[in-house]
């Protein structure tokens, strides 16, 4: 019982070191395929790094601080009540 126990945790400890262990090399696509297209308006295809990095658009910067000091609202002459439904 002692002996299959010690057998899954050295098989655990063996599955985690192999999953641990990744490759760290530039993206390159699979032999026969090629880049995708170049985009309308570029003048180069981009690189894989380029097309991991997320844009400014997708991951934009949050300000931490929206107010400086308490305004009091103006008029909204667009915020009228609710018309009357017949």
């Amino acid at each position: 019982m002692k002996m299959t126990i010690g057998r899954n945790v050295a098989f655990a400890l063996l599955v985690l070191g192999l999953a641990a262990c990744g490759g760290r090399q530039p993206l390159k696509p699979v032999e026969g395929q090629k880049m995708p297209a170049v985009p309308v308006g570029a003048a180069a295809a981009p690189t894989a790094q380029q097309l991991m990095t997320p844009s400014m658009q997708s991951r934009p910067e949050r300000s931490v601080d929206i107010l400086s000091q308490s305004e009091e609202r103006k008029d909204d002459p667009f915020d009228l009540p609710p018309e009357n439904q017949p």
